[in-house]
């Protein structure tokens, strides 16, 4: 981690343009190459061809009667897993409790809740192609349940998302995620998106953590 795109709280000026380069979908071939390196790390890892597939391999992944939370994030919203999760019966949602809070009276019952489910589901910014993923957030909220709290991590990730290497994937973050983060941000929350926290995942316990990876674009 070598430039300034690697410093904390670092902004970029309102409005940049996502640079296309980083949108492009890597080939099934070099998915199942990062496959392979993820697993030599103790992350478990599958290809599957599309979204609706990997919605049905992540259910499968969740056993019933597990406390799950949903990071927030745009794959699961785009394949409909956001939703699956808040509003099924099988296992128990802590999004719909935790939705419930007010930030202002109650956020340190959000932090606990969100730190520690029992399953987090969400999606990372970029992998490298010797597995090591990287996410990067404004608040953090997803962070302590990816690296520790949670008891599995699940992600799921779009093909265009994989990059040769760290350094690569930091830019990745810079130049097109976080454009495309900010103009959602801004459209939800009414505020700016920042670059304030990043996490590097380069190996966990086995049996802690699989990526999906999905055959097409999905999610910034």
């Amino acid at each position: 981690m070598t430039d300034a795109v690697l410093q904390p709280a670092d902004r970029v000026p309102d409005g940049p343009t996502p640079d296309p380069a980083f949108a492009r979908p890597a080939e099934a071939a070099t998915l199942h190459r990062v496959a392979d390196a993820l697993r030599a790390r103790g992350i478990e890892a599958d290809v599957v061809p599309d979204g609706e597939a990997a919605r049905t391999r992540v259910h499968e992944l969740i056993p019933d009667g597990a406390h799950v939370y949903n990071a927030t994030s745009r794959t699961l919203e785009t394949i409909g897993l956001a939703r699956d999760i808040v509003e099924q019966d099988r296992y128990d949602a802590a999004r719909a409790f935790l939705d419930t809070l007010d930030p202002a009276t109650q956020m340190d019952d959000y932090r606990r809740g969100a730190a520690s489910p029992q399953v987090v589901v969400g999606s990372v910014h970029a992998v490298t192609e010797d597995g090591q993923l990287v996410i990067a957030s404004a608040s953090g909220s997803q962070l302590a349940a990816y690296a520790f709290g949670a008891s599995r991590v699940i992600w799921v990730v779009g093909a265009q998302k994989i990059v040769p290497d760290l350094d690569t994937a930091f830019q990745r973050i810079r130049r097109y995620s976080y454009p495309l983060e900010d103009v959602r941000a801004r459209a939800a929350y009414g505020m700016p998106s920042a670059i304030n926290k990043q996490l590097i995942i380069s190996g966990d316990m086995p049996g802690r953590a699989h990526v999906v990876l999905v055959e097409e674009v999905l999610g910034f």
